[in-house]
């Protein structure tokens, strides 16, 4: 067996200009609380009794992991999928391997001292602050297009949102999940939400070219020993989330996991649905001009899709239990 092991960017790069893959998969994640699939996966071994060394490194981002992936630095990487839709957008050389989990509980959060939150309707002319060119300004724009509305949509960096609500520089902000806790903290009785639209983010799972090729043994290593966990996680999803909380050392505490768990629905799969959302993000990041090309074709999409080494790994974890 050999030891699961983190290890930093620099001595991946220091070590080969080129990964070797006897066994050895790199994988850019950071604990975070929506893939409890590989937090189970870690704390049970089964990356290591599938004879895959997984070494880990961690991004600030998920883009920032495709960004290392797409330079050869990292053999799999965990993004949200709206990152894909602009790799597809710029033809750039990578591979969808799965789709950990879905997030529904995208949300415009709100100061109560400019006013009254009840539908997307009361968005009309307000100032609201997301990060222009991300999948929460794709549901913002979403959500104020389904209502009829227009507002003064204004950049920022995610770190500045809930400073700029609190403050009253704007009146909502279409943030990151990971801010929502912050944003009720910081703006206490003052915190109004909104939810609406069908949007759900993709927690989905990207591969080199070189992985479903010439390495898919590892890779189909990597994800039997995720299906391994994704079962454990449908059987005991109190199991998972104590491991989740340890593995994010308490930065979200159990009962924190329990209310956001409630708009996630976990489940390793590659279905058309992420294909329909990639598409259509696609054609949105053109009509904004982040991106000028071609529009993103279904026959297109297809080459970037590779659920074959997941179906094979699959039945193979379906077999052992």
């Amino acid at each position: 067996m050999t030891k699961l092991t983190q290890i930093a960017l620099a001595a991946i790069i220091a070590a080969a200009p080129a990964l070797a893959h006897a066994g050895k998969l790199v994988f850019a994640w950071s604990p975070n609380p929506s893939t409890p699939q590989v937090d189970v996966a870690l704390a049970k071994g089964y990356f290591e009794e599938a004879g895959v060394d997984v070494q880990l490194v961690s991004f600030a981002s998920g883009r920032e992991g495709f960004e290392a992936l797409l330079g050869g630095q990292v053999d799999v990487a965990f993004m949200a999928e709206f990152p894909a839709a602009t790799g597809a957008l710029m033809g750039q050389d990578f591979r969808i391997v799965g789709d950990l989990a879905r997030y529904s509980g995208s949300r415009v959060i709100g100061n109560a001292g400019a006013g009254p939150l009840d539908s997307a309707a009361d968005l009309a002319g307000r100032r609201i602050g997301t990060t222009i060119g991300t999948n929460v300004h794709y549901f913002l724009d979403g959500l104020l297009e389904d209502a009829g509305v227009e507002a003064e949509i204004v950049s920022a960096a995610p770190p500045d949102l809930v400073p700029a609500v609190a403050r009253g520089d704007v009146g909502a902000i279409a943030a990151f999940p990971s801010f929502y806790a912050a944003a009720a903290r910081v703006l206490g009785g003052d915190y109004a939400e909104l939810r609406g639209g069908d949007y759900q983010v993709h927690y989905i799972l990207a591969a080199t070219p070189a992985m479903t090729g010439a390495d898919s043994a590892d890779l189909e290593a990597f994800l039997g020993a995720l299906a391994r966990a994704d079962a454990d996680v449908a059987a005991d999803p109190a199991a998972a989330m104590q491991a989740v909380a340890a593995s994010m050392q308490g930065a979200m505490p159990v009962e924190a996991l329990q209310e956001m768990w409630q708009d996630v629905e976990f489940g390793l799969t590659l279905d058309g649905s992420l294909s329909s959302l990639i598409l259509d993000e696609a054609g949105w990041i053109l009509g904004q001009g982040v991106i000028r090309g071609e529009p993103l074709t279904a026959e297109a999409l297809a080459a970037y899709m590779a659920p074959e080494p997941l179906e094979r790994a699959a039945r193979a974890a379906a077999a052992r239990n």
